[in-house]
C-alpha cells in the first residue's frame, strides 16, 4: 500500500466518525429529549477525542511527508485531496486532546442553557456558561493563531473558509456598509409609492405548510431516499451526503418564515447531495467551505424562489394549500410579500437588503469578544445600540436580540461573514447560470428546476473541494467574487432597474 493510499484508508475512517457525531448533533436538536443531553455530550466528547487521537497519530505525519514526496504521480483530484488532508491535519494537530473534549463538552452544555435561556428570555442564565464556551474558544483560537501564524479571529476563520481573513471581510463589509444605508433609504421609497403587500390572514395549519414545503423540495430536486425533513429550534442542515437532515420551524399565523427556510436549507441539502460521491469519506468530496454553502442555500431561497418567475410557479400551489383566495393570494401580491424590505429584529427571516446589517453586527460582536474588548454582560446592550444603528430598529427583548442565534452557543466564532459573502456569491452564480443556460428562467417558471440544478451540479456540487473558493467563483462566472452582481440585483428586484 502506498503512503496516499494508506492515508486515504485513515481518512476515510475520521470522516465516519465525523459523519455519525453529525447525525447526532442533528438529533440533539432535532428530537432528543431534554432529559438525553448528558448521555449526548458524553458521545459526541468521546467521538470527538477518537476522531483527534486519530488525527494526530504520528505515523500519520510520516505519511503525509512520504505522500507528498511522491505527489508528482498522482492525478489532479488526488493532489487536491491530499492538499486538504495536510490542512485538516494542520487545525486537528494545532489542538491539544483535552482541549478538543473540554471545547466539545463546553459547546453541548451551552446550547442546552441557550435554548431554556432564549425560552425564557433570560440572558443573565445563559452568562456562566457561555463564560466557558468564549474561555474555550479564545485557547483554540490563540492554539491555532500560534500554528498557523495568523491572528487569533483569522485562525478561527479558517474552519469556515480556508483562505479567508478578516482583513478580506473588512473590504466586502466597508464596500456594503457605505451602499446599503443609501440604498435601503431608495428601496423604501419605491416601495411606499406602489400598493402595499396584503399579508393573508391565518391560521395556516402546520401539516398544511409541511406538505407544502415537502412538494416545493421535491420540485427543487431534494432526493428523499437520502434525507428527511424536521423541526427544530433553529433551521438547520446536517447529516451526511448520503443521509441529510434538513429541518425548519413553523408558526401557524405567518406561513412565510418556515417555507423560506425549507427553501433554503434545501439549496444547503442539494449542494451536499450533489457532492462527488466517487470522492466520498475523503477531504476533498467534502464541501468547500461555508461561503460556497451559504451561496447554494441563498440561491435557492434569494436568488430563486423569492423571484417572480417561482413565484408564477407556487402561486397556485400556496393558494391550494391553504384554501386562499382573493387580492392576497394574486401573484403579484405574493411577488410584493416576498420582496417586502423591512427592516427587523430577526437575521434569518430578514430581507435581502437588510440581511447584511445583520451579519455586519455580529462580525463586529464577535470579534469584540474574543478580542476581550466587549464584556459578555455588555452583549445585550450592544447589540441593541447596533441594532438602532445599522437598521433603525429597537430590540425589545434578548429573545430577539442577542440569544436569537445558536452559532455562539456552540463555539461558531467566525462563521456568521461567510453568510454575506455566500450571498454575493450566490448572485454571481446565478447571474452566470442565466447566461448560459437559457432554459434555467423558463424552468423555474414551470415548475422545472433540472436546468439549474444540472449547472449547479457541474459547477459547484460535483467539484468538491478540488479547488479554493476564489477559483471555483472564476471557473464557474468568468469573474473573482465581488459585489457588482449583487448590487445589480438588488436594483433590478427593489427598484426596476439595472
Amino acid at each position: 500500500m502506498s503512503a496516499y493510499e494508506d492515508l486515504a484508508q485513515r481518512f476515510r475512517r475520521t470522516g465516519a466518525i465525523g459523519g455519525a457525531m453529525a447525525v447526532l448533533e442533528w438529533d440533539r436538536s432535532a428530537m432528543m429529549p431534554e432529559g438525553g443531553s448528558d448521555a449526548r455530550t458524553e458521545q459526541v466528547a468521546t467521538l470527538s477525542v477518537i476522531q483527534h487521537e486519530l488525527m494526530t497519530d504520528p505515523r500519520l505525519a510520516e505519511l503525509l511527508n512520504e505522500a507528498e514526496r511522491a505527489s508528482g504521480v498522482l492525478d489532479t483530484w488526488r493532489r487536491a485531496n491530499l492538499r486538504e488532508m495536510r490542512r485538516v491535519w494542520r487545525h486537528a494537530n494545532a489542538l491539544p486532546a483535552d482541549l478538543v473534549e473540554a471545547r466539545s463538552r463546553a459547546a453541548a452544555a451551552c446550547e442546552m442553557v441557550w435554548r431554556r435561556a432564549r425560552a425564557n428570555d433570560d440572558f443573565k442564565s445563559f452568562i456562566p456558561s457561555f463564560t466557558e464556551v468564549l474561555r474555550l474558544t479564545r485557547e483554540v483560537a490563540a492554539a491555532k493563531a500560534e500554528a498557523f501564524g495568523l491572528a487569533p479571529y483569522d485562525a478561527l476563520v479558517q474552519e469556515y473558509e480556508p483562505g479567508a481573513s478578516a482583513a478580506s471581510f473588512d473590504v466586502i463589509f466597508d464596500d456594503l456598509a457605505a451602499f446599503l444605508p443609501g440604498f435601503l433609504a431608495e428601496a423604501l421609497e419605491h416601495q411606499a409609492a406602489r400598493p402595499a403587500a396584503i399579508v393573508p390572514q391565518g391560521p395556516f395549519p402546520v401539516a398544511a405548510q409541511r406538505e407544502l414545503g415537502l412538494k416545493f423540495m421535491t420540485a427543487l430536486g431534494f432526493d428523499f431516499h437520502h434525507g428527511r425533513l424536521d423541526v427544530s429550534l433553529h433551521p438547520f442542515t446536517g447529516g451526511v451526503p448520503q443521509d441529510v437532515r434538513i429541518t425548519t420551524r413553523y408558526r401557524e399565523d405567518d406561513f412565510t418564515g418556515a417555507l423560506m427556510g425549507v427553501l433554503h436549507e434545501t439549496g444547503h441539502a442539494l449542494y451536499e447531495m450533489g457532492l462527488p460521491a466517487e470522492w466520498s469519506g475523503q477531504p476533498v468530496g467534502e464541501a468547500r467551505g461555508m461561503v460556497m454553502h451559504e451561496s447554494q442555500s441563498l440561491l435557492v431561497e434569494m436568488q430563486v424562489c423569492r423571484g417572480l418567475s417561482f413565484i408564477r410557479y407556487a402561486a397556485p400551489h400556496l393558494r391550494a394549500a391553504f384554501g386562499g383566495e382573493g387580492p392576497a393570494w394574486t401573484e403579484d401580491n405574493l411577488a410584493r410579500l416576498y420582496k417586502r424590505v423591512r427592516p427587523g429584529l430577526i437575521r434569518v427571516d430578514a430581507d435581502e437588503v437588510c440581511y447584511p446589517a445583520h451579519v455586519i453586527l455580529r462580525y463586529r460582536l464577535e470579534r469584540a469578544l474574543l478580542a476581550g474588548d466587549l464584556g459578555i454582560a455588555d452583549l445585550p446592550g450592544t447589540w441593541r445600540d447596533g441594532m438602532k444603528e445599522l437598521l433603525g430598529v429597537t430590540v425589545p427583548t434578548d429573545r430577539d436580540g442577542c440569544l436569537q442565534d445558536i452559532h455562539w452557543p456552540s463555539g461558531s466564532f467566525g462563521y456568521f461573514p461567510t453568510y454575506t459573502l455566500g450571498a454575493l456569491t450566490a448572485a454571481q452564480l446565478f447571474a452566470a447560470a442565466r447566461t448560459q443556460d437559457a432554459a434555467i428562467v423558463p424552468g423555474i417558471e414551470q415548475g422545472d428546476f433540472s436546468h439549474l440544478l444540472r449547472w449547479l451540479r457541474a459547477n459547484v456540487h460535483s467539484l468538491g473541494c478540488e479547488m479554493a473558493t476564489d477559483d471555483l467563483v472564476r471557473r464557474a462566472t468568468g469573474a473573482p467574487l465581488g459585489t457588482a452582481a449583487f448590487k445589480k440585483h438588488l436594483r433590478e428586484r427593489y427598484l426596476g432597474k439595472s
